[in-house]
């Protein structure tokens, strides 16, 4: 008789508390640096997670903006240290890195920019007719058949094309007289 209860209790707290973002900041966190008091760190990421879900941005409008500092600053490291070497694959992985990193850094700006300047979008429905209307509210259109690209395909798969049977003739010349002369 298999085993129930406790033991299946037990594994779906472990798997309910891994899959709690705050839990896995922790386990990030913890590893990269060490502390001893485990439920101080727990109760501020729980404590920011509720903030955020309540609409309170401001820690993570600052998070994103030290994120960027941060990627302009690795952004210009790195340009300069390609910029300092004399071998071509190194200033390209200098600069390729450099330019991933502005890249990010743009993105970063981005998201903190849809943060604080949230588009709203205004729809208005007009139902303007001169008889009867129908409206088709949850129902779905039927799809329509792509544009099929048929130069990729074989001739007899297609399904208007034929084949081509006859057999090519010898080329005979027009008129030799404008041939090429030597």
């Amino acid at each position: 008789m298999p085993e129930t209860g406790k033991d299946e209790d037990q594994d779906e707290a472990v798997a309910k508390k891994l899959t709690r973002p705050e839990d896995q900041a922790f386990l990030t966190i913890q590893k990269l640096h060490p502390i001893k008091d485990v439920n101080t760190l727990t109760k501020i990421l729980s404590q920011q997670t509720a903030d955020v879900i309540g609409g309170n941005m401001i820690r993570p409008e600052a998070m994103l903006l030290s994120q960027a500092h941060t990627l302009d600053a690795l952004f210009n490291s790195l340009v300069m240290k390609g910029l300092d070497q004399t071998h071509m694959p190194h200033y390209e992985a200098f600069m390729k890195l450099a330019f991933k990193a502005q890249s990010q850094c743009r993105s970063t700006l981005q998201a903190l920019s849809d943060i604080k300047n949230t588009s709203v979008v205004y729809a208005k429905q007009a139902n303007i007719t001169n008889g009867n209307q129908q409206i088709n509210n949850g129902v779905t259109a039927p799809r329509k058949q792509e544009n099929k690209n048929y130069s990729n395909e074989l001739l007899t798969e297609m399904p208007t094309a034929t084949v081509d049977t006859r057999r090519t003739g010898e080329t005979i010349p027009v008129n030799s007289v404008l041939a090429t002369m030597e």
